[in-house]
């Protein structure tokens, strides 16, 4: 078996076993995600998903579709369940993500769309930020720390490497370690 198909299974089972604890805590009640930023994060993923494909990404185009369903049934269950206030700063965020989105679809470029997706992403995540800061046990921080890990697998996974292809997985490394490590922090310096 070609080991690139191999490193595309472990990110996927990265994802399942990073999502669990995300999914079993918003059903408890313990974890409130921030609909706008699942939406966005949807939104990025699915056109990342097609942009990889068509610039032959192979298997490990597979772990960003199956994120971005998954940040799409976050955003239902959100909803329902998740923070349902929005603040002008989320409507903010959602709007610059949306107006990149719109970018894309006059560039016709995948590599550009992936850069704007890749931005409109990293906008999509102020809100939880934001949310995280002042609510940190509101998140689960071990699904975002198991996410900056599966995407390491997912760009190892990649068939082809581009711009188009290993930027997107790569700013998500950053982000959700980034996040983890903010969320962790706020926790401890909030039991003091």
């Amino acid at each position: 078996m070609n080991y690139k198909i191999i490193f595309s299974y472990i990110a996927i089972i990265f994802s399942f076993v990073g999502v669990l604890p995300y999914f079993i805590n918003i059903f408890k009640g313990k974890t409130k995600p921030h609909a706008f930023s699942w939406l966005t994060w949807g939104i990025a993923g699915g056109i990342v998903f097609f942009a990889q494909i068509f610039k032959h990404a192979g298997s490990g185009a597979y772990v960003t579709g199956l994120g971005s369903l998954v940040c799409f049934i976050i955003f239902f269950i959100a909803l329902k369940k998740g923070q349902r206030q929005f603040s002008t700063f989320d409507w903010t965020s959602l709007l610059v993500s949306l107006l990149a989105i719109i970018l894309w679809i006059f560039t016709n470029d995948p590599t550009l769309s992936v850069i704007l997706v890749t931005l409109n992403d990293m906008v999509g995540f102020f809100p939880s930020i934001r949310k995280g800061y002042y609510l940190p046990f509101e998140e689960t921080a071990t699904t975002y720390g198991f996410a900056s890990i599966k995407w390491i697998f997912a760009i190892i996974g990649l068939q082809t490497y581009s711009v188009a292809t290993w930027l997107y997985p790569a700013s998500l490394i950053f982000t959700n370690g980034a996040f983890t490590i903010m969320l962790l922090v706020r926790r401890k310096q909030l039991k003091k």
